[in-house]
């Protein structure tokens, strides 16, 4: 079933779930914002260092489940799988994208 994520959301599910942690980071405009876990990673360098480091602590996949537009973000439902207590999980990743690149993400 095709859920009609935009380029750089697919993108996004793509390099998660590949081993090229530079891949993520292009997807991202220079001081995006992601939300995970609790911090605030700004800025594509820092993004870089969050995948690498959440790779490396979990080895984890995403299997993108739904996706919805709302408020002029989308919302993709997403089975994470991995090394982690509880696994596999469904979380929420909240996109906003902007000129065609995630300007802001929040996973929750």
């Amino acid at each position: 079933m095709s859920l009609g994520l935009s380029k750089p959301i697919a993108a996004f599910f793509a390099a998660q779930n590949g081993q090229n942690t530079e891949v993520l980071a292009q997807h991202f405009t220079e001081g995006a914002v992601v939300r995970d876990e609790g911090r605030t990673i700004v800025g594509t360098v820092a993004i870089e260092e969050w995948r690498a480091e959440t790779k490396r602590k979990y080895q984890h996949t995403i299997e993108p489940l739904t996706s919805v537009e709302k408020d002029g973000e989308t919302i993709v439902t997403g089975r994470v799988a991995g090394n982690f207590p509880g696994s596999p999980v469904e979380l929420q990743f909240t996109f906003c994208v902007e000129s065609g690149r995630i300007a802001s993400l929040e996973i929750h």
